[in-house]
């Protein structure tokens, strides 16, 4: 009789054992997906184990009417914090059975930090799974003061939003309607206001456009219109002059310096003589990989251009960069001066002499 159990307890030993190593694990993997190969033998069984127990408190959502809520996970936060924060928000039954499933399935090392939109209607698996990815539906989108219409387009491709730089440039080329301060203009260059903006990751070409014309729009004060009206010009001559200002002056507090200086000039008819706008007729320089080619030729002052304003007197075509609140300021609100020329000082400050005479702006010279 004793020789009769002892096969029996055998038999049953193995049982256990082959539902131990062999079923546990296949039933896990057919309900939960395969196990991260990170686990060793006995890990895989544990966690496979841990998960058929917890079943319903992964594959049933908590509320399945639940809404959408944002989350955050932290940089550096621990899985433990995640899936503690996930349960007291209410997006998942219970913090262990979800930490389990993270680690069986190696999900665990992949979270990325970032902000999310999640709902009780997900299964704690599918938050698991949507906490892989944390790409935005809004990414944040900035333009640099004095950049032109192809530097914008340039910093699509690394932005997030689907638009190419053709796109881009092709809507950029028509200015949208509904805009008084675009009446007659040849292209939204110099309205594109340079900040950050946050946008939908589906916005269009148009759409952008918009938001950044639109965005002007705002800045453009009636204290502002008013001061452009004084000074004899339209927004779109204004805008056209800051536009050379921002891309003359290195330190803001000589805006109105240069800004003067341009006035000046343009209210005698004199010629602007402003190298960014040779720059921007020459487009871009593939040898120095820039836009805004330096330092300029003899040659180069001399190329054919309605934007060359060493050759044409009075303003370029349109502005020949997006400025700065701050440029059109200068424009609106110039410093009183009798300055009709400047140039760079000898000093390597990158600031300006100011002359109200060519004898005066020689004698400004570098020896």
């Amino acid at each position: 009789m004793r020789r009769l159990i002892i096969p029996v307890f055998l038999l049953i030993s193995l049982a256990c054992l082959f539902l131990t190593i062999i079923y546990i694990p296949i039933q896990a993997t057919r309900i939960y997906g395969a196990p991260t190969p990170a686990l060793g033998i006995f890990q895989r069984i544990q966690y496979s184990a841990l998960l058929l127990w917890y079943d319903g408190l992964l594959t049933r959502p908590l509320d399945s009417n639940g809404t959408e809520q944002s989350f955050t996970i932290e940089t550096g936060e621990s899985v433990i914090s995640i899936a503690n924060h996930l349960q007291i928000v209410g997006l998942i039954r219970d913090a262990e059975s979800f930490r389990a499933y993270l680690v069986y399935s190696g999900l665990d090392t992949t979270i990325q930090s970032g902000d999310y939109k999640l709902s009780a209607a997900m299964s704690a698996i599918d938050v698991a799974r949507e906490l892989q990815d944390a790409t935005p539906e809004e990414v944040t989108f900035v333009i640099l003061p004095g950049w032109r219409i192809e530097e914008i387009a340039a910093s699509l491709s690394t932005s997030g939003l689907s638009i190419t730089p053709e796109e881009f440039i092709l809507a950029a080329q028509h200015p949208p309607g509904g805009f008084d301060f675009l009446s007659g203009a040849i292209t939204t260059e110099g309205f594109l206001y340079p900040d950050s903006y946050i946008l939908p990751r589906g916005t269009s070409a148009d759409q952008m456009i918009d938001a950044f014309v639109r965005n002007f729009g705002l800045r453009l004060s009636s204290d502002v219109k008013n001061a452009v009206d004084r000074q004899g010009l339209t927004v779109y001559q204004a805008v056209t002059i800051a536009s050379l200002v921002e891309r003359e002056a290195v330190q803001d507090e000589e805006k109105p310096l240069i800004a003067s200086v341009f006035l000046n000039r343009f209210k005698i008819g004199m010629k602007l003589d402003s190298d960014p706008t040779v720059q921007y007729a020459l487009g871009y320089d593939p040898v120095a990989q820039t836009w805004w080619r330096n330092p300029l030729s003899l040659v180069d002052l001399q190329f054919n251009s309605p934007y060359n304003t060493y050759i044409y007197a009075g303003l370029p075509p349109a502005p020949i960069a997006n400025p700065s609140l701050s440029a059109l300021h200068a424009v609106a609100f110039p410093a009183d001066t009798l300055y009709y020329f400047f140039r760079a000082k000898c000093d390597g400050s990158r600031s300006h002499e100011f002359a109200e005479t060519f004898e005066e702006h020689l004698e400004n010279s570098c020896p």
